[in-house]
């Protein structure tokens, strides 16, 4: 009986001869908009931040490293001299002496996220990894102003209100208040208010409010930038000057950035990547930011109640 055999199939010939790159291959500029994240996210984080910094009137920004400690400082002790002096003799040394009276050091801080494959299909792309990114940016944005509130909170000074009961009365005291602490400086005042008591300002007044970066605030009649937060204690104002305060951050434009493929903001505030895990099937998003934004007096801030305050018996 004859045989018959089958023509071997030359799998490598087969395999050449189709046309490359196959159909939906996973090519470069399917992985480019990762990096256009990174750099749109980092872009606005830096606008954002730089409108607050220009908003609050601040004008001092200090680049620092990672671990530096900053000091804050009471008005200085000033002995100054007799300054009646005749011809040709010695002037006597006046002397200042600055009064620390609080530290904190700046730390380079670091969030990651993992979106996974998984989710991506669920949610799609923009729901799974741009929404959660910006939900995370506020976040951080939340962290800086938080520190910044919590200071003016625990160092405020209690004043009088001149007009009791009223928003506007406490702001109008609060701007007299700083106006006496630096009366040496021309200054902006910058106040700090729970919304529900502005809401009562916007029911009485025609205001209007501004949104930037994550938060509103409008300009009192006195020029003070009232600044809304939900963290402020509703009835209470604080304030203090923009001349007060300082912005020390760690510049994002470092080696250690670099040398991990991590998109800056033209500020040097930020860096950001994202990036493919393979090996869980996930797009990851990392972060780092150190930005600190202080006072460098801490007597240089106010308390005022909106409320008049019932003297103990």
């Amino acid at each position: 009986m004859e045989k018959k055999y089958a023509l071997k199939m030359d799998l490598q010939t087969f395999a050449r001869s189709g046309n490359y790159p196959e159909p939906n291959t996973q090519m470069q500029d399917n992985f480019s908009e990762l990096e256009a994240k990174s750099i749109d996210y980092t872009y606005r984080f830096g606008e954002d931040l730089s409108k607050f910094i220009e908003m609050l009137g601040i004008t001092r920004q200090i680049p620092v490293q990672e671990g530096f400690t900053i000091t804050m400082y009471t008005a200085p002790e000033v002995d100054l001299a007799d300054g009646d002096v005749g011809e040709g003799e010695l002037i006597p040394l006046s002397k200042v002496t600055p009064q620390p009276a609080d530290t904190k050091e700046i730390k380079l801080k670091k969030y990651r996220k993992v979106t996974t494959a998984e989710a991506i299909q669920r949610y799609g792309r923009d729901e799974a990894i741009n929404r959660t990114d910006d939900a995370l940016i506020r976040e951080v944005q939340k962290g800086i102003r938080d520190y910044l509130y919590e200071t003016i909170k625990t160092h405020g000074t209690e004043q009088a209100n001149l007009n009791a009961g009223t928003l506007q009365g406490a702001l109008a005291s609060a701007w007299g208040a700083l106006e006496v602490l630096f009366e040496d400086d021309v200054i902006t005042t910058v106040a700090f208010v729970n919304p529900l008591d502005v809401a009562t300002e916007i029911a009485n007044k025609d205001i209007t409010l501004e949104t930037q970066f994550g938060l509103r605030y409008y300009t009192d009649v006195t020029g003070t930038m009232v600044i809304l937060n939900n963290t402020i204690p509703q009835g209470t104002v604080y304030a203090t000057a923009s001349d007060n305060l300082q912005v020390a951050y760690i510049p994002a434009g470092s080696e250690a950035y670099q040398e991990f493929n991590m998109y800056t903001d033209e500020f040097g505030y930020i860096a950001m990547a994202h990036g493919q895990q393979l090996e869980t099937l996930s797009v990851q998003t990392v972060l780092a930011s150190g930005v600190l934004i202080f006072p460098e007096r801490l007597d240089g801030m106010v308390k005022i109640d909106i409320e008049e305050t019932v003297p103990e018996a």
